[in-house]
């Protein structure tokens, strides 16, 4: 009983996990669509993680924003608000908002 307790208590942190995995993912790759750097931005948001290993991993399964497809600013924030990122969804949003006060260039 115990061995099977301990099996889904692994099961669900290997599932956390990956979800949060494709959470940066989502992050990262909305960043490079917006021309965005996802390092610079993670690290205004959490300093302390400078060598984030995660975030490395993301970074290094992004595609060129033409071969990316569109993730809404909505997307990015509510995932971010899921995994309860607010220092990081701040920080999205100040970015959004001077992508905005730039006017239209081409999003």
């Amino acid at each position: 009983m115990e061995d099977n307790r301990k099996l889904v208590e692994e099961q669900i942190i290997e599932s956390y996990k990956r979800e949060e995995e494709m959470m940066i993912l989502v992050f990262a790759q909305w960043c490079v669509n917006h021309g965005l750097d996802p390092h610079m931005l993670y690290l205004q948001a959490y300093p302390q993680q400078e060598g984030n290993e995660a975030l490395r991993h993301a970074l290094a399964l992004t595609v060129s924003a033409e071969e990316a497809g569109d993730i809404s600013d909505d997307t990015v924030l509510g995932v971010l608000s899921l995994f309860g990122n607010d220092d990081l969804a701040q920080i999205v949003t100040e970015a959004i908002a001077q992508r905005g006060s730039k006017g239209p260039v081409g999003d």
